[in-house]
């Protein structure tokens, strides 16, 4: 038995403490949760118990392989040696280096987990500016990220006693009084290192809870006020909020004149967010709206656990502007058992080794003249300016690919098969993966294959309130390496100088090195937790100058944000309708008489990941569309029929789910389908079964956020032999 910590890939954002089991031949036969490690204390959801299934499968990708370029989307593979792969992906991006420059070769990574670092310093060693991430508006966790940045200077969470080693009996520390959970289920959905399970420990321990949920679900159940919000409507449900709060005189008014910079603007714009109207947008009862602020308001402490639902909407940054306003202004911010800057051993979010890109390079990112957000301290190239780059050459003609971590046409990319069509027109393109996938069967040229966690050392840091743990190598799958390894030894081919490390360990080291642990070191201590103190902004501890405060242009926590107003947008939160929606294109019901909502999580599956492990895919064998009763009655459908999902984009085949926890008005799409068991020359009916179909490349104003959990859709039955 091996103990260590579980990250990617396969599964999650999280980093669960595991112990993973090996028989004498050295194959991983079990893994279970462990309990000493303060993290999970133990508990494990089924993708992780179940990973040994993931890592011996006998679909894994073993070796890197390669293909002839006019032979993409057919299944005509070719075993090369690890040293053909390298030397024919150094040979081909040097190519096209030398002869249309290294912006010209996209880096692009799927969902955050332990990939930033690594490929981002691939890029830049490369000299390409490009980093990429290809979901329109960059709709995950990087708008709330950027909407509580713009406003104080850092990114908050919620405060559940994740960076105490000693947890909830630590003697700081508060149990939350309410909780609101906003767009976020977190016993199937954990983000921002936040584990779902810790909402039931802090209920049994007093804490209420607010849900902010379009569906009925457990949680909700047990809210003292469930917010049934339309999708797409969080901004003027905050905003509403707000009203309330501040018409009421229910804000800290020490900590707002103290400590928060353009008070009067925000109440001045919140004038426009009367509760009843915010009622008739959002559908939400104005007494539920009324009777939440008050529960927020009165709550010493009050947190908050939100997700991806307040990113997926176009005009997602004002909303996660109003939303955290909420808890600045009542007095919850860095508070025992409220919100939280979360300590950070590494920040890794932005990259690493963005020194090594040159200026001249840099000024080339795709995005930043279109979206001068990016220009303070974003690193990424904006996703819809890179789509609009493949399709168009604008502003300059896209020739290479690497992929990593991601499978864009099942699950990331809106309109897939844009994205398929355009990504073709390259003359070279690498994936890394740990499966085949419908991407790379599309249009890869080279292959090279992943080791999963437990074939891997590695770091588990994470987003959230970091932790020092390791993950432990414990088995070997074929010629399979981590995704660090293969950055390393590539980078090393690429431009030896910025990767002068002899192996990954020793890189590990030079990353730790601020902590004062190598690698070595911090194995034997894992987990590590760092100092944490409460109102920082008191101490000096938020700004790099040390002066109190916070770290913004001010100071203070700004309601009105001077880092959007030197951007260009408005400096204070604001509601726009999505469109199409009821709001905004009423005269499309009638065709289109259903809101559609998109990627609610599944227990059993991560994204794309999990559709060929057996155990996991009895859980959720087909794709579903939740539908009210009421809904099923009117279009003639019934529970386990199959039905098109469709817009004026496309469509999408999905398992009726009649169930009452849906709002009549609204259905409710799982999202990342294919099936491992398909065609390969078919994609794996990724086209058939991808909701994405449904979904357009539109970012907000800022570049931030996009409409993936707001549209219009009509319902069918499918027909025989469709």
């Amino acid at each position: 038995m091996t103990r260590g910590s579980a990250w990617s890939g396969p599964g999650c954002h999280l980093g669960c403490g595991v112990l993973l089991y090996t028989d004498k031949s050295g194959k991983l036969v079990k893994v279970e949760g462990d309990p000493e490690n303060p993290y999970n204390d133990g508990r494990l959801c089924v993708r992780c118990l179940n990973v040994n299934e993931v890592t011996n499968h006998k679909d894994r990708l073993l070796y890197p392989m390669k293909r002839d370029p006019k032979d993409r989307g057919q299944n005509k593979w070719e075993r090369i040696s690890w040293e053909e792969a390298y030397d024919l992906i150094v040979e081909k991006f040097n190519k096209i280096k030398e002869e249309h420059g290294a912006e010209s070769v996209i880096f692009t990574q799927g969902t955050g987990r332990d990939i930033a670092q690594w490929i981002s310093r691939l890029a830049w060693s490369f000299d390409s500016p490009n980093y990429c991430y290809p979901l329109s508006g960059a709709a995950c966790y990087l708008p709330r990220v950027a909407g509580m940045v713009a406003t104080t200077g850092n990114y908050w969470v919620a405060d559940a006693s994740q960076q105490f080693i000693d947890r909830y009996d630590n003697p700081e520390y508060k149990v939350p009084e309410t909780m609101f959970i906003w767009g976020n289920y977190p016993l199937t959905s954990n983000s921002d290192g936040f584990y779902g399970h810790w909402v039931i420990d802090l209920m049994k321990r007093g804490m209420k809870i607010v849900c902010i949920d379009p569906k009925v679900t457990w949680l909700a159940a047990r809210a003292e006020e469930h917010l049934r919000v339309r999708p797409g409507t969080d901004a003027a449900l905050a905003l509403g909020m707000l009203n309330v709060v501040i018409n009421e005189e229910l804000y800290d008014k020490d900590f707002v004149e103290e400590w928060t910079y353009g008070f009067d603007q925000l109440k001045e714009r919140v004038q426009d967010y009367p509760v009843d109207k915010v009622a008739e947008i959002t559908w939400v009862p104005a007494e539920k709206i009324r009777n939440a602020a008050r529960i927020l308001a009165k709550s010493k402490p009050a947190t908050m656990q939100w997700g991806l639902a307040v990113d997926m909407t176009k005009e997602s940054l004002p909303a996660s502007q109003a939303i955290a306003a909420l808890f600045y202004i009542t007095g919850n911010a860095d508070v025992p058992g409220g919100v939280i800057v979360p300590p950070e051993l590494l920040p890794y979010s932005g990259g690493f080794g963005r020194e090594l890109l040159s200026p001249e390079q840099a000024e080339k990112r795709i995005g930043l003249k279109d979206y001068p957000l990016l220009q303070y301290g974003f690193q990424i190239a904006q996703p819809d300016a890179v789509q609009k780059a493949l399709e168009t050459g604008v502003p300059y003609k896209i020739h290479g690919a690497w992929y990593q971590t991601t499978n864009p046409v099942a699950c990331i990319a809106a309109e897939p098969k844009k994205w398929e069509e355009a990504v073709k027109k390259l003359d070279f393109v690498v994936f890394v993966d740990i499966f085949m996938t419908p991407s790379i069967m599309a249009v890869a040229d080279v292959v090279l294959p992943a080791a999963t966690f437990p074939e891997r050392d590695g770091l588990r840091v994470g987003d959230g309130a970091q932790r020092g743990e390791v993950i432990n190598k414990v088995t070997q799958i074929g010629e399979c390496k981590s995704d660090m390894q293969i950055n390393l030894e590539l980078g090393k081919r690429f431009n030896p100088e910025a990767w002068p490390w002899e192996d990954v360990q020793d890189m590990f080291t030079h990353i730790l090195k601020p902590t004062g642990f190598t690698f070595q070191e911090l194995a034997e201590k894992a987990p590590a937790y760092m100092p944490f103190n409460y109102k920082r902004y008191e101490k000096g501890l938020l700004r790099q100058d040390g002066e109190l405060g916070f770290n913004t242009a001010t100071g203070k926590i700004e309601l009105y944000s001077t880092f959007y107003e030197m951007a260009g947008l408005d400096p204070l939160p604001y509601f726009e309708e999505p469109s199409p929606g009821p709001g905004a294109t009423p005269e499309l019901l009638e065709e289109y008489p259903l809101v559609l909502t998109t990627g609610a999580r599944i227990w059993s599956m991560f994204h794309s990941e999990h559709r060929q492990i057996e155990r996991n895919r009895a859980l959720r064998p087909d794709p579903e569309i939740e539908v009210n009763p009421e809904t099923c009655k009117k279009m003639g459908i019934k529970d386990g029929d199959w039905v098109w999902v469709e817009n004026q984009r496309g469509r999408a085949k999905r398992k009726v789910k009649a169930t009452p926890v849906m709002d009549p008005r609204m259905v409710s799409c799982d999202h990342a389908w294919w099936r491992p068991e398909a065609s390969p020359e078919n994609l794996y009916d990724v086209y058939e079964l991808n909701v994405n179909n449904l979904v357009p490349w539109i970012p907000g104003r800022s570049g931030f956020g996009s409409n993936f959990k707001t549209m219009l859709c009509k319902l069918y039955k499918v027909k025989d032999g469709e």
